[in-house]
């Protein structure tokens, strides 16, 4: 999956070992330029159009 926006914009996400129900569901991830810092997490989403694609719908404190 590609992320798109926030602090992870750009990387890719390797989800070839969930299952196809959790990838429908968001994902919060380690972001080292959260807006809380290293170690905050980034939230992201997967696209109803678009499953390839997540988008970015803010951080969350650790």
């Amino acid at each position: 999956m590609e992320l798109v926006g926030g602090p992870l914009d750009g990387q890719l996400l390797d989800v070839t070992a969930l299952t196809p129900d959790e990838r429908a569901d968001s994902a919060l991830l380690i972001a080292p330029r959260s807006a809380y810092g290293p170690g905050g997490r980034a939230d992201y989403e997967p696209r109803s159009n678009c499953p390839d694609r997540w988008d970015w719908s803010g951080d969350v404190p650790w």
